[in-house]
């Protein structure tokens, strides 16, 4: 007990820093004089420029602010940056394809590169189903959502080996990562809406990961594969990342609790690995080999953020102490090490421990706040 009220006082730490320093540090920098939200800040907090911003960045800044409307953190102002965001994703961040490009021009003048990415059309579709989960507009938003859906099944489903080209055309690796950011986009979307093609999506999707994504060495999560989802040779297949380990687990754990089905076993294979690979501050690293040997040492904010994430899951599932100190670990290198006091974050550290950060990403808030926020749910802080 002791250790699930360390929690919970952690979990009120994680709302004041929102509240106190994260929203209204990006509230302020809001959008750009184009209406765009500005794609990196420095370190001093001023906005540099850049002649594009990415698609998939203006979705996460609009689930970072959906976010903050739930949480109740000025609802007002959270729910006009939302509504910014909606119009950018149903509007000029649409290709002729009905599908999201990669760039806009940062000038507000349109895409810069209109051509097809799964990654960034997951996150719109998750920032759409976050803003129905928000403040809307719903209606507008969930329409766009499941017209880019059809164009996603029309034009790039892969009706014989499975999943979504990650690209147009469909390249010659195969890549996991944009299923699984697409299955955390079907499960927003059935919480918006309950529709049970979304929640069938999202299984075909935990088959795959079952099947494929899984099948290598350990049956740990690889990330590159060949066309037909095999598993490549060489380091493609040895290299494994812990953060997505952690990622996958959390995700498992939700769709569980959404499609009321049982933890699948690999959540805990996953865990029982990704915790083999932090270091003895609870540390998440970048990448490892399949035996555990470190391959880029350095540490990114991300991956602590998914440790934390995958700690309350298994916090939720188990109820055990021990999953609840993990999590408070988590939460201290994040807070003590990444995150600053006026609501940004030092993205990267070499392994010993030096700055890599040139500047501050605003793509990383998606990471922090979703971990913040699940942190907030299960305590119930």
């Amino acid at each position: 007990m002791m250790t699930t009220s360390a929690l919970r006082r952690r979990a009120k730490e994680a709302r004041l820093w929102l509240f106190d320093s994260c929203f209204p540090l990006w509230a302020e920098h809001g959008l750009t004089d184009a209406g765009l939200f500005p794609e990196v800040l420095s370190l001093q907090h001023d906005e540099l420029a850049r002649g594009v911003t990415r698609v998939r960045l203006q979705a996460r800044q609009t689930y970072l602010f959906a976010e903050a409307w739930r949480l109740g953190w000025k609802r007002d102002t959270a729910a006009r940056l939302v509504q910014s965001g909606v119009s950018i994703l149903t509007g000029p961040a649409l290709a002729a394809s009905g599908l999201p490009g990669k760039t806009l021009h940062a000038d507000g003048s349109g895409l810069a590169d209109a051509s097809a990415d799964l990654y960034d059309t997951a996150f719109v579709l998750f920032a759409l189903a976050e803003a129905a989960n928000g403040p809307g507009p719903a209606g507008e938003a969930l329409a766009s959502a499941n017209a880019v859906l059809a164009a996603l099944d029309r034009l790039a489903r892969d009706t014989v080996h499975g999943g979504y080209a990650e690209s147009l055309p469909a390249p010659a690796v195969r890549l996991q990562n944009p299923h699984m950011h697409l299955l955390e986009a079907c499960l927003s979307l059935y919480r918006a809406e309950r529709s049970a093609d979304h929640l069938a999506r999202a299984s075909e999707i935990i088959q795959l990961f079952e099947s494929r994504f899984t099948a290598g060495e350990g049956g740990l999560l690889g990330e590159r594969f060949a066309p037909d989802w095999s598993v490549p040779t060489g380091e493609a297949a040895e290299i494994i990342e812990p953060g997505h380990q952690f990622e996958w687990v959390w995700l498992l754990h939700t769709w569980s609790r959404l499609a009321n089905k049982p933890l699948p076993d690999a959540a805990t294979r996953l865990y029982g690995f990704g915790l083999s690979t932090l270091d003895e501050a609870g540390r998440a690293c970048q990448e490892v080999t399949r035996h555990g040997i470190a391959h880029d040492a350095s540490r990114r904010t991300w991956p602590q953020t998914e440790a934390l994430k995958a700690h309350l899951a298994m916090y939720e599932q188990r109820g055990d102490d021990r999953f609840a100190a993990a999590a408070c670990r988590s939460f201290d290198v994040l807070m003590d090490e990444f995150l600053t006091e006026d609501g940004g974050w030092i993205d990267h550290f070499s392994a010993d421990g030096s700055v890599l950060a040139k500047d501050m990403p605003a793509s990383t808030g998606y990471h922090v706040v979703l971990a913040f926020a699940e942190l907030i749910r299960v305590m119930d802080a």
